[in-house]
């Protein structure tokens, strides 16, 4: 290795990294410093855990090129700009081996996005800077079928990931009523996600209408913790069970998946029955990659057993309650109801 590059084999192929020894993570009373290199060489490390979780899916990166570091910022899709951004589209430079798939936004637009089927394209986007990888939960076979329900568990403010914990144990039993396998795993912060294998023969709105239908039905549950209330002024000091994760072009942060934040955490793969004894900081940059050696990927089996979702399609056609709003990018949606922020309605209201 030198300052100016070095290289690393991944999955059969060598990938260069240039700039191997920039900062990426500063150290913190926890966790040494990360450079560029040891970013790329976590992925490696957890190679068939960041494949599998990849493969074949159309997938935005999250990019910090200069390193996430006090004060820096990320570009939002509102148009923001900061020091970090996201990546839909294939970047300039892009090697030969990459394969990309084409996506629809509800926009109309479309975009080439990059379409990972090998362990080299993973690490060949850490050298570019991906700190988060962000894939559709769909393969590049078929964009418009969705293979996964992804249930989001946010906790609001006044609440953390202990109440999330709470949160994940009721939704372990009502997915067992439902006949439903659920794969848990940290988001990398205070949240909680819960990945369900489906068949791919639903619409991006069918799927998140079975989301509602599950946090609705958390919510009917345990209603002094758990809301599905899109508008923050109604949620609470509750968890949020964001049904809205399932629209299209929306996407959470993969297994394995480094996050922006200090020390560098990990979104990490976790069995039901370890859960309760976990926190977020367990699993780092540093922690997970002997943790994968010693224990595999705990999504593993995902694959092995596909769902239907007319369990909850059926309780979404029996609420009377209906759809509930999109994001406020988000063209106005057939069947959505009015897209106001209530307090705001009640002031016209008032005011007519």
């Amino acid at each position: 290795m030198t300052k100016a590059g070095a290289t690393i084999e991944a999955g059969g192929r060598e990938v260069r990294v240039s700039s191997p020894d920039r900062v990426i993570f500063p150290s913190t009373e926890r966790t040494p410093q990360i450079t560029k290199l040891q970013v790329v060489e976590y992925y490696v490390a957890v190679g068939e855990g960041i494949l599998r979780a990849l493969r074949e899916r159309p997938t935005t990166l999250e990019r910090w090129p200069k390193g996430v570091h006090e004060g820096m910022t990320l570009s939002t899709r509102e148009g923001h700009k900061g020091e970090a951004f996201y990546q839909k589209r294939v970047p300039k430079g892009a090697p030969d081996y990459l394969e990309t798939a084409r996506i629809e936004f509800p926009s109309g637009r479309h975009a080439d996005e990059i379409c990972p089927t090998e362990l080299a394209v993973v690490a060949w986007c850490a050298h570019m800077g991906t700190i988060t990888f962000h894939p559709w939960p769909v393969r590049g076979s078929d964009v418009d079928h969705p293979d996964e329900l992804r249930i989001d568990l946010d906790p609001q403010e006044g609440t953390d990931f202990g109440e999330a914990q709470r949160v994940a144990a009721e939704a372990r039993g009502l997915l067992g009523e439902l006949g439903l396998r659920g794969f848990p795993k940290t988001s990398g912060g205070r949240g909680i996600h819960i990945y369900v294998r489906i068949e791919p023969r639903w619409s991006f709105t069918e799927v998140r209408h079975a989301a509602i239908a599950f946090g609705r039905e958390l919510s009917r549950r345990m209603p002094d913790l758990v809301t599905t209330k899109w508008w923050k002024e109604e949620r609470g000091e509750r968890v949020f069970v964001d049904y809205n994760q399932n629209a299209r072009d929306r996407t959470i942060a993969s297994p394995y998946s480094i996050r922006a934040k200090p020390g560098a955490p990990v979104s990490a793969p976790v069995l039901w029955d370890e859960l309760p004894e976990v926190a977020p900081e367990d699993f780092t940059v540093a922690s997970m990659p002997a943790r994968f050696a010693a224990v595999g990927d705990h999504f593993v089996e995902i694959d092995d057993t596909v769902h239907s979702l007319e369990p909850l399609l059926e309780m979404y056609e029996r609420d009377e309650e209906g759809d509930m709003p999109y994001p406020p990018d988000y063209p106005k949606m057939p069947g959505e109801p009015k897209r106001v922020q209530p307090s705001r309605d009640r002031d016209r209201k008032q005011a007519e």
